[in-house]
């Protein structure tokens, strides 16, 4: 073979080596980018440290494979900035989870039956299906309020049971469904909402496809456990869950909640809809938000 034969053929076997050797390099994060099977919703805040814009972290978050999304906040933004998230997550191809839409921690805004607090209510709930129009939201969260206690506890299931029908009715015109939130006494202490079967005693009063349960299950390992036993008993009536492990309220695997488990149950039951990540970070900094990312993968594993 010439020299200059010899040179070529080498500079060529170097460079198709190289260009293997990057590509496999490159494997790995290609299948850590895949699509998760569960829609996993970050929130704002959450990816900052890789993406301090807003709508990058959007974008960081659908390269990274999660395909959903939630913002408690959303009904607090204005309609130029809902506007532009809207887009972003359309863009990325994000679908939109909940937002808040009412959530008292003063009053017995539900449980006592008062036609002042009622009123207020239901105008946000009028509030909360423009916004739901413009970011696409198909959920919206409910916290009733406070125990009311002069009530004895039936009067005060009937109130929350009545003025949720009502407001049922003016979401459900715009396919707007109501998740209700049982929250923990430990954390939350006097909420009149705070398991899973009372929400689903409620939603069973209401008897509406437009009220169901918001299943977070940091708060439920807390209150009741028996997470997944619970879930198959109260499947019917619950829309949405939300995660978070205990204790801490920290990313998965940093507790004592079996996510891999209970990811790979409501996955074989069928459930489409979103998983919110209702969480902190148990690190900080970049190196945090990619332990976060690599809790998720090893959840979703099944």
């Amino acid at each position: 073979m010439h020299r200059r034969d010899f040179l070529l053929t080498s500079t060529s076997a170097a460079v198709s080596l190289a260009a293997s050797s990057a590509v496999s390099a490159q494997e790995p994060k290609a299948q850590e980018r895949k699509p998760f099977r569960l829609k996993y919703a970050p929130h704002f805040g959450m990816f900052d440290n890789h993406a301090p814009d807003m709508l990058d972290q959007l974008q960081f978050a659908a390269d990274e494979g999660f395909t959903a999304w939630e913002d408690n906040g959303m009904g607090g933004r204005s309609t130029e900035e809902q506007e532009k998230i809207a887009k972003k997550m359309q863009a990325c191809g994000i679908e939109m989870g909940v937002f808040v839409a009412h959530a008292d921690w003063g009053n017995a805004s539900f449980a006592s039956g008062n036609k002042d607090w009622a009123n207020k209510v239901l105008d946000e709930m009028h509030k909360a299906v423009e916004v739901s129009k413009r970011v696409n939201a198909k959920w919206c969260t409910v916290v009733p309020g406070l125990v009311d206690h002069r009530l004895d506890f039936g009067y005060q299931m009937a109130n929350t049971i009545d003025l949720l029908r009502r407001c049922a009715e003016i979401t459900g015109k715009a396919n707007l469904t109501i998740v209700l939130e049982p929250l923990n006494r430990r954390d939350h202490p006097q909420l009149f909402l705070t398991g899973v079967p009372q929400g689903y005693e409620i939603c069973r009063g209401v008897n509406s496809p437009h009220c169901k349960i918001l299943d977070d299950l940091y708060h439920q390992q807390i209150t009741e456990g028996n997470l997944i036993p619970n879930i198959d008993r109260a499947w019917s009536e619950i829309a949405y869950f939300q995660t978070g492990d205990n204790p801490g309220r920290r990313e998965p695997w940093t507790g004592e909640i079996n996510y891999l488990n209970v990811f790979k149950h409501i996955h074989g039951k069928g459930f489409t809809g979103i998983v919110g990540m209702e969480h902190g970070k148990s690190q900080g900094g970049k190196e945090g938000e990619k332990k976060l990312i690599d809790a998720y993968r090893k959840a979703d594993a099944f």
